[in-house]
């Protein structure tokens, strides 16, 4: 096992989030830090982790921890320095973000979406994901290898999402280039050049969308970015700028851990030899298993008191999704995959308030696409261990070549 100290007497944890032997495989870390220390600062980070099902899942739903903090309390009063200068587009554009805001913003522009993302809706798009996930497995060649992350379960989610949107698809890769850059700034891995590419990314995301905001005023359609052009018009619902950033996110969010969610399904499946009678089952499963996102932070609202620790008004927190899903005190056997397995509460999409709002879309994503992978596949099978990218706290693969 990696270089990892735990001191229990301190409720202490050493564990670079770099450490390749950490990130290719994190749960028998998990494991080791839950049995030991299941509340406990990681040092690496500098504040208090939580690895338990009934932890995460309760500090998800407990009101007194927000996503943002400074609409209670100024920089100054939270000690923290100024933003860098270079660094201020990007900061400015994640302020208007969905993802970090609270009530009573958070409810506004959540209200705005949330009915386009809502199970019966999203069904709609069916047959149009089933036709999609088919012609992509068309253009694999007859025999020979493929990446399926970049060959399927990329171009699904992100050519999805802009049609759910109004976007133009031919703008996929562009915009999954900018999307790249923008949640780089939120993996351990970060250093001058992620973040200068994080700073261009922004600037010229948010360029195209306003461009692309004014066609569609003159041309409006029955898309999500048209309904949100006509609240915004109407003067009552967002600004501009909350309507260039939702688009954004929505765009950003709405397939970047949709993609590993595919290619990590796809792994597992392969590794447990599953090749038939795919269905939401394994769906569930696949996401408690093998989560696409690890590590989910919060802030403390107000000086308060959890689990016997005290925290400041200020203070993060974060959240072990993936050590949650694993935890054996609510899922019996955890390190077995079982398809079967109900009830499954995993954490993959959060919980509370910020529960993921593109849960069903994301779901009907990978029912449709799994099944038509093997069924149109019967004999595909690993052609190289696949590893996973340096990236925590999301977790996905570099690649994921198979022979076909």
């Amino acid at each position: 096992m990696a270089a990892m100290q735990i001191n229990p007497a301190t409720s202490t944890v050493s564990l670079d989030p770099c450490d390749p032997e950490f990130y290719q495989n994190p749960y028998p870390f998990y494991d080791a830090i839950r049995a030991a220390v299941p509340a406990f600062k990681w040092e690496q980070y500098g504040y208090w982790c939580f690895a338990t099902h009934a932890d995460v899942s309760a500090l998800l739903r407990d009101r007194r921890f927000g996503r943002q903090i400074l609409h209670v309390a100024t920089r100054e009063e939270l000690g923290w320095p100024d933003t860098p200068e270079r660094l201020e587009p990007f900061y400015d554009f994640e302020q208007h973000s969905l993802l970090e805001l609270e009530p009573p913003v958070h409810t506004r522009l959540r209200s705005l979406v949330n009915r386009s993302f809502l199970s019966r809706q999203v069904e709609r798009l069916r047959p149009m994901i089933g036709a999609l996930s088919h012609s992509l497995i068309d253009r694999f060649p007859a025999k020979g290898e493929a990446d399926l992350l970049t060959e399927y379960a990329t171009p699904i989610p992100v050519i999805v999402i802009c049609d759910l949107l109004g976007v133009p698809a031919d703008m996929s890769q562009q915009l999954l280039s900018w999307s790249h850059d923008m949640v780089a700034m939120y993996q351990a891995r970060r250093d001058r050049a992620v973040e200068d590419a994080a700073v261009k990314a922004t600037l010229d995301f948010s360029a195209f969308m306003r461009g692309y905001i004014a066609e569609r005023r003159k041309a409006p359609g029955s898309d999500l970015l048209s309904e949100l052009i006509r609240a915004e018009e109407e003067g009552q619902k967002l600004s501009e700028d909350e309507l260039v950033t939702t688009a954004i996110l929505l765009l950003n969010a709405g397939h970047e851990a949709t993609v590993h969610a595919i290619g990590n399904s796809v792994k597992v499946l392969l590794e447990q030899d599953i090749r038939s009678c795919i269905g939401p089952g394994h769906v569930e499963e696949a996401l408690r298993y093998d989560a696409p996102l690890h590590l989910f932070t919060r802030y403390a609202l107000e000086d308060l008191e959890y689990g016997g620790i005290r925290f400041r008004k200020g203070e993060s927190v974060g959240l072990l999704l993936g050590a949650a899903n694993r935890d054996p005190a609510r899922f019996a056997d955890p390190s077995r995959f079982d398809p079967a397995r109900a009830p499954n509460p995993h954490v993959s999409f959060g919980a509370g308030i910020h529960f993921c709002i593109g849960a069903p879309l994301a779901r009907l994503e990978l029912e449709i696409a799994l099944p038509a992978l093997f069924k149109r596949l019967p004999n595909l099978r690993l052609a190289e261990t696949p590893h996973y990218r340096n990236s925590y706290h999301f977790h996905g693969l570099e690649r994921l070549r198979v022979a076909l």
